[in-house]
């Protein structure tokens, strides 16, 4: 009797350590506000393939787009609480690390190849060591991409055309004195909300790249579309407090992943600018080009103000520049 009675206790032992759970495998979050099919959707999902073969289970990177956990501003706060892993911020960041309000000044950035050497020989040098200081560990420089207008009002060719056209723009001063001094109405609005309120009339548009208007489907409740391209925003993928409680394995294969990413995005949003910009003529919307020189000669005194206002300002304009007229 006594034999049976053990031999049972063994028995639902073995099967209750059978049936216990395995432990949870820790899983990284990458949150972003873009749309699917957005370029910030395609990057991450190639991203997050990437690294999950690289990890080969030791952690899995989970994205989150569409805003499902909050907005830019709200990812910024989340990742210095720890409660999120990963966020790719894009003009956002000017607001709480003064130095990249430089991404702000209106034609800057001339085209790619132009970003990749203010990346390298700007950015990661001068520019993320004041984002570290902050929190804020930018672990690669993707795209957000050239921003155009959208509005239901009337063709944008000059900057006086913007006269009272309440547009809706990101989080960031410069964007909003930008756009003050070319005669708009700018106001910040999170992402997720630009549709309702341009439908609404709310707001009578506003600026992005194509690689957000066409997957966030503003064709739909937007009829112009002028060319300005006033602005290239890079987008950072950045870490924040929960970063130091991943294995240094983990995160070598996160942050060389992501570096490996940034030549891969370059070519992407070129292709997607493409396909995007037919979609939206296809769609209806009507597409004009625009006086850049004006509008250029309209944003002198945001150059100047961030110039004083921010130190090493001048310094990194000039920089910036001058890397534009490099072979």
């Amino acid at each position: 009797m006594e034999m049976n009675r053990r031999s049972a206790m063994m028995v639902i032992g073995a099967g209750v350590f059978a049936a216990a759970p395995a432990r949870a495998e820790t899983e990284i979050k990458l949150g972003h506000v873009g749309e699917p099919g957005s370029l910030f959707d395609r990057c991450s999902q190639e991203f997050a393939k990437r690294v999950n073969a690289r990890l080969g289970g030791k952690a899995k990177l989970a994205v989150y787009g569409s805003s499902q956990l909050g907005s830019d501003s709200d990812l910024l706060k989340k990742l210095k609480l720890g409660t999120v892993d990963l966020a790719l911020p894009s003009t956002v960041m000017s607001s709480l690390v003064a130095l990249f309000g430089l991404f702000e000044m209106p034609y800057l950035v001339k085209d790619r190849e132009h970003m990749a050497r203010i990346r390298d020989q700007i950015l990661y040098p001068s520019m993320a060591p004041a984002a570290e200081k902050d929190g804020f560990r930018i672990l690669a420089t993707w795209e957000n991409g050239v921003r155009h207008i959208t509005n239901n009002k009337k063709r944008i060719v000059k900057p006086e055309d913007l006269q009272g056209i309440k547009l809706r723009v990101p989080a960031g001063e410069w964007r909003v004195k930008m756009f003050k001094a070319y005669g708009a109405n700018p106001s910040p609005l999170s992402f997720s909300e630009v549709f309702v309120a341009l439908q609404t009339g709310v707001m009578d548009g506003q600026e992005n790249p194509f690689a957000q208007i066409y997957p966030a489907r503003f064709y739909e409740v937007q009829k112009y579309l002028s060319l300005t391209g006033h602005v290239y925003t890079p987008a950072y993928l950045t870490a924040g407090r929960s970063w130091s409680r991943f294995d240094p394995e983990v995160q070598k294969a996160v942050a060389e992943t992501a570096r490996e990413m940034e030549p891969v995005v370059l070519k992407l949003a070129a292709e997607l600018d493409d396909d995007f910009l037919k979609k939206l003529k296809d769609a209806g919307m009507q597409v004009n080009e625009v006086d850049k020189a004006a509008f250029l000669k309209a944003s002198q005194s945001v150059f100047d103000e961030f110039s004083k206002q921010v130190p090493e300002g001048k310094d990194l304009i000039d920089k910036a520049l001058a890397l534009g007229k490099a072979a």
